[in-house]
Formats: structure tokens, sequence, C-alpha cells
């Protein structure tokens, strides 16, 4: 006689199988899933195996049944759809703050949500396109833990890191820890930043995860802060260049026709433009000066010019001028 233990796993292992290997246009045939259960040492028959499926419907796992001499059954709804995997595949491959080993794992856990077909050809179609990630292995723990100070209201305790000319760590604030209010984890231009109130600086900054050591979930409470109440993290993060935050300025800028994809791929498409009489176009956005910012208003040659604040237009002028004086012979 079957225990409710044995049977429970038979169920297990026959939606396994079928949430697996199947999807409507692959469906599986009662011969085959018999015999995939049986080398498994699963001992089940066609009768059985019929009201084994029943039960899972029952229960809110949907196995679908093409009646024919025998029958063809599969899993149409997956969690995920094979775009959704495909996308996520990609990003995972792109995200240089993932180590290749733990990319290596991570995609074929996506693959596997997929299916065997179908997660073995997504592999095979994959370009591993990003040859810089990172080396450290600490990230998935840093995420977690962050994670963790956010749910529990604590402080975020850890050191901070750069990399001399030999990739040596070299600890900022000789190597003293930061206590940081935590707000978000954000992913930017592949890195990942933890986003969080610096009391000392009274700020709201970014700190790669990748560069934080010795991670904590503080003793320490989370300061209830004002800045978070009114802080917008989209709006934020539309005004930053690079995570590379400084003051907060509105810019009324002057742009080719040509730019006008780039402006919204920036700052939005609730961006509003003014077409001018030379065929040019004006608008303006909120954006955090800093050396990155400069650099991106340059990068468009003629195309694009910061029309004011006149303080803007100064030290945008600054920039250039710094930056002709570096190749003067």
């Amino acid at each position: 006689m079957m225990t409710d233990k044995i049977l429970k796993l038979k169920l297990v292992k026959i939606w396994e199988i079928l949430s697996q290997e199947t999807d409507e246009e692959n469906p599986m045939g009662t011969t085959e899933l018999l015999q995939k259960l049986n080398s498994i040492g699963i001992d089940c028959d066609r009768r059985t195996l019929y009201a084994d499926i029943d039960a899972l419907n029952e229960c809110g796992y949907e196995i679908l049944c093409r009646r024919s001499k025998s029958n063809m059954y599969y899993v149409k709804d997956r969690k995920f759809s094979i775009a959704e995997i495909r996308i996520m595949m990609d990003a995972v491959q792109a995200a240089g703050f993932i180590t290749d080993k733990q990319t290596e794992v991570f995609v074929e856990k996506l693959a596997f949500l997929a299916g065997s077909r179908r997660g073995e050809a997504l592999k095979d179609n994959i370009v591993a396109f990003n040859d810089t990630k990172t080396d450290n292995p600490t990230i998935y723990a840093n995420v977690e833990i962050i994670t963790e100070a956010i749910q529990n209201n604590k402080k975020v305790k850890f050191t901070y890191f750069d990399f001399d000319n030999n990739h040596k760590r070299v600890y900022r604030k000789e190597g003293k820890f930061y206590y940081i209010n935590p707000y978000a984890l954000v992913m930017d231009n592949d890195n990942y930043y933890f986003l969080g109130y610096d009391m000392f600086h009274n700020n709201m900054m970014h700190y790669r995860v990748d560069r934080m050591d010795s991670v904590q979930v503080s003793r320490h409470d989370k300061e209830e802060l004002k800045e978070f109440e009114k802080f917008d993290i989209k709006k934020h993060k539309k005004q930053l260049f690079g995570m590379y935050g400084g003051e907060g300025q509105e810019v009324r800028f002057r742009v080719d026709k040509s730019l006008i994809d780039v402006v919204f791929d920036v700052f939005g498409v609730d961006t509003k433009f003014t077409v001018l009489n030379d065929g040019m176009y004006e608008f303006k956005a909120e954006v955090q000066l800093s050396p990155q910012f400069y650099g991106w208003c340059c990068s468009f040659g003629d195309k694009l010019k910061v029309i004011s604040p006149i303080m803007v237009v100064n030290l945008l002028q600054d920039y250039i001028n710094n930056l002709s004086n570096n190749y003067k012979g």
C-alpha cells in the first residue's frame, strides 16, 4: 500500500517532469511519462497515472491533456515565458558585477525554467559578450545582507575599497566602517549599487555592491529621515550620469533633431520640447552636476548646447578648457 509520503513524492516528480520537459508544442505521451517515472524508481501504471494527474489539477497544478490513443500531457502556462527567460539570461550575461562562475550557474538555473529542450536551445544561443566580469564572489551575500537590513530597518555596516594599478584593494577611510541608512539597490550601466543616506555627508550616496567588504547588518536602527519621505528614486536616477551624484540643477538645453531619441532615453518620455526657428529644439531637465555630466554634454559636439543657467555654462567651459590644457604640448 502506498504511503502518503510516497504518493506525495510521486506527484512532485510527475509535475517536475511535465513542467520541465513539455509545452503545448511538445506534449509527452503516457508511455514516455511512465518510463521516466520508472527510471527514477517510482512505480506507476496508466490507471493510477490518470488519478495522479487529476489530483494535481485539483490542487491547482494545471496539466493539460490532448486526448488520443495515448493521452498526451503538457504544461501550458509557465511562470516565465521563453522571451522573459531569454532577457534575464542576457541580462545576467551582461552584468559585470557577477563573476564568471556565478554567471554560468545563474544562466543554468534560468535555462532550467524553460524546460530541458528549450533550455538547451537557449543556452546554445547565448553570446558571452562581457569579458570584464568582477572577481569578487561576495556579491550575492552582500545583496542578501543589504536586503535584510532594509527589511529590518537597520543600518548597513561595511568597508569600501578601490583598486590600485596592481589590482590590489585600497580601502577608503583607512579601512574604517561605514554606517549607512539603507534605501534601495539600483542597477545602472552593468553595475549594482547600494543607495543609502550618509549622515556624515548629509546626502544620498551610491556604493558599488562589488566594492563593499565585511558587509553586516548593524545593531543600530535605521534613522527616520525626511529625506527618505520626499526622495523619488526614479527622478533621482534620471538626474544622474553614471551614478555620479552632485549638486541638483535645472538646465536648459538646445539640441539637434537627431538627438531627440537620446534625450528621451536619458530624461524620459515626458520631456517637453520647444521647436526653434532654426530647426533646433530646446528642453529643460533636472540634472546633478558632475564631471560625467559635462563629459556627456561634450560627447555630442555641436549638436547639443547648454543654454542656461550661466553658472552651468561657465562650469562646462571650465571643464572644456581644463580638458584642452591636458592635451597641449
